[in-house]
């Protein structure tokens, strides 16, 4: 029986996946994202194991994924664990397998939770690293450990990893060394080359700042910028800071397709409802957290995309 470890390559991602790793230290890693999943399950064999981190369920589909799942609880275990929305009528319990899952605390934090006792204190702080990346650190939990820590080398590691995270990109192999790293109980800054990586997309992100204004164009309360040589998320938060929009759009185009990530402050949009209700009639899909999500459009509905959303911030700044 082999055990898998399917997570997101980002920071919460990643440290869920350490987390899951070093309580499963025989496991394989393996990245994914919610529109790869169903496929990517297919090398989970009769009766191997599965434990998914912060992986949101795609809607367009989602019978397919809830299939295999239970395919593989069946003969085996499959754990998932998850803090994003679930699609509309969908309840954990109708999920097959373990599920964990909350929308107030990060992936990192739910997986260390259920490992804890498979885990040595030195861990708490990879929980952390992940709650900090995803901006879920100020839960009760994640609270508590950190009275466990002088918070300023926690935030100085986190910055390490996150800043080093995005200038990787997909380079997976790397990212899979720097879980079994933080699996050891080693902190990122320890992690050969990733601090100067870090460092560079530092340097980057700061070049970005001053010269994206060229990049970014406004539609009502919309704003958004294509093609930016830079992480789609941080993106759309300068974006939406530097033209004082409601919303902010960094998108790239792949293969016919514009990949988007959105960002917005303002606590009365719901970025996943309005996702998951306008992509789909535009022959995409979309979803996420309430003020960070992403979408995936044709590119000839971009502009579509872009006037839909407006008028969905419009409607639900009116209630």
């Amino acid at each position: 029986m082999v055990k898998w470890i399917f997570t997101h390559s980002d920071g919460d991602g990643i440290c869920s996946g350490a987390l899951a790793l070093a309580a499963n230290p025989d496991a394989r890693v393996f990245f994914t994202h919610p529109h790869g999943l169903l496929e990517d399950l297919d090398n989970v064999s009769e009766s191997d194991s599965a434990i998914i981190c912060d992986i949101s369920l795609p809607e367009d589909k989602l019978a397919g994924v809830l299939e295999r799942f239970s395919e593989i609880s069946k003969f085996g275990e499959l754990i998932y664990i998850d803090h994003h929305p679930l699609p509309e009528n969908l309840r954990p319990e109708n999920i097959p397998g373990k599920i964990v899952h909350s929308v107030g605390s990060s992936a990192s934090e739910l997986t260390y939770m259920l490992f804890q006792e498979r885990l040595v204190w030195l861990m708490s702080r990879v929980a952390i690293y992940g709650a900090i990346s995803d901006y879920l650190d100020n839960t009760t939990t994640i609270s508590r450990l950190l009275c466990g820590w002088d918070k300023r080398t926690i935030y100085f590691e986190t910055g390490i990893l996150v800043q080093g995270l995005e200038g990787l990109k997909r380079n997976h192999d790397f990212k899979r060394k720097i879980i079994f790293h933080l699996a050891s109980c080693r902190p990122p800054s320890l992690y050969p080359d990733l601090v100067g990586v870090a460092l560079e997309n530092t340097r980057r992100e700061d070049e970005l700042i001053n010269s994206l204004s060229r990049y970014v164009r406004v539609y009502g309360d919309v704003a958004y910028a294509l093609d930016v040589p830079f992480s789609a998320g941080k993106t759309a938060t300068y974006v939406r800071a530097i033209s004082n929009a409601l919303v902010g759009v960094a998108g790239e185009e792949k293969k016919g397709f514009i990949d988007m990530s959105l960002r917005t402050c303002e606590k009365s949009i719901d970025l996943n409802h309005i996702l998951r209700r306008i992509s789909p009639k535009l022959g995409g899909s979309g979803g996420g957290h309430p003020q960070a999500a992403g979408a995936r459009i044709p590119k000839e509905n971009f502009l579509e995309f872009i006037r839909e959303l407006d008028m969905a911030v419009k409607a639900q700044m009116r209630r």
